[in-house]
């Protein structure tokens, strides 16, 4: 019997990457060494580099995607009266990483950064296998969040796929984003027709990442089981080589990414429901920046060594011509340029916060208004 690739992908989940039971159940936790204690654990060793009090706790937000969905939240420096800068982290990965930024960023706001629905510690819901229904579900839970929150006005700052999400909000919630800050964003230009031979595509990497379509990114992590971490070691080596300024023990990032990824891939399925292809997005963001409110400032922030195609910064100044756009290349940073050139990304967004902050709240709020009547 034939089905679509929805239901396929429903079925794949399933049998593969939900939860298993009875002997395939058992087979599955012997075979794969993942741990919501194991996590938080990591989690909590790495945050102790930061020189910040920080906090941490669920922040409820109901029936969004799941029947009682909660996100994992840290704050910091709370009490400052300046906007707060909110942090989306990117695929697979989670409030953790944010260490090497989180110092230098809270030091005149408050700051906090979520591991998104289906990710990190967060729950892991069943996601829409729609695209579009998909990234609602996520632009909702953020949403849900903020009012949770009670943050009136924020900063909204994203990494990667982090990063399409926080433009998706800001198109729905204009009128909460005091500023959009994208790094590295994914998911903005389309997929050109001529990919494969723009890009002179070997037939067997072709071949091969059609037979991967139907599996979720990490699906590698998790088959390997109890060498997962040693193949997130073997496979990003520079991963993990970032973060060894701060931390002594750099297994820590792996084992951290490990059990971020080990767990139910929830998030990571809608995200694999939201793409196309060899990592473009089925709904690009490009087609529809424009539908972004003149008045919320972007400011884009790429690593010139990444593979993220940032002439989509460009297009985006050339599609907003009566907003604030502002395009920084960060010279020796690849895609994780957050951690590549930490104190150079630290200063580029603390000035972008502070070209924007909470004085200019009320004018900005009102000419919002305005506009909507």
């Amino acid at each position: 019997m034939m089905c679509d690739d929805a239901n396929f992908y429903r079925l794949y989940c399933l049998l593969v990457d939900f939860k298993l039971t009875g002997v395939f159940g058992w087979i599955w936790s012997w075979w794969s060494p993942m741990s919501t204690n194991l996590l938080r654990a990591a989690e909590k060793q790495i945050l102790t580099c930061l020189k910040t009090a920080y906090k941490g706790w669920y922040v409820d937000i109901g029936s969004v995607v799941g029947p009682a969905d909660k996100i994992w939240t840290i704050s910091l420096n709370t009490d400052s009266p300046k906007t707060p800068l909110v942090l989306l982290h990117g695929l697979g990965s989670g409030v953790a990483l944010w260490c090497l930024n989180l110092d230098a960023l809270a030091a005149e706001r408050p700051v906090y950064a979520i591991d998104l629905l289906g990710f990190g510690r967060s729950s892991r819901p069943v996601f829409s296998s729609d695209p579009t229904e998909a990234e609602m579900q996520f632009v909702k839970s953020i949403e849900e969040w903020r009012q949770e929150m009670q943050l009136k006005q924020i900063i909204l700052l994203g990494h990667s796929m982090g990063g399409f999400l926080a433009a998706s909000y800001a198109i729905h919630h204009p009128d909460r984003v005091n500023h959009l800050i994208l790094a590295d964003p994914w998911g903005f230009p389309e997929k050109p027709a001529d990919v494969v031979l723009k890009n002179n595509i070997p037939f067997v990497v072709r071949a091969i990442a059609y037979l991967m379509q139907p599996f979720n990114p990490f699906w590698a992590i998790r088959a390997a089981g109890p060498w997962g971490q040693a193949l997130i070691e073997k496979m990003r080596p520079d991963l993990v080589k970032k973060f060894s300024p701060v931390l002594s023990d750099s297994s820590l990032v792996s084992q951290y990414l490990f059990q971020c990824n080990a767990q139910t891939p929830s998030g990571e399925g809608a995200f694999h429901s939201m793409m196309t292809g060899m990592g473009w997005a089925k709904n690009p963001m490009l087609k529809r920046i424009h539908l972004l409110h003149k008045q919320v400032p972007v400011t884009l922030l790429y690593g010139g060594r990444s593979w993220i195609d940032n002439s989509a910064g460009e297009k985006i100044r050339e599609r907003r011509k009566e907003g604030y756009v502002n395009v920084q290349m960060i010279p020796g940073a690849g895609h994780h340029v957050y951690a590549d050139k930490c104190d150079v990304f630290n200063k580029y967004v603390n000035e972008a916060c502070a070209t924007f902050d909470k004085s200019d709240e009320d004018t900005r709020r009102g000419n919002l208004q305005v506009d909507s009547d």
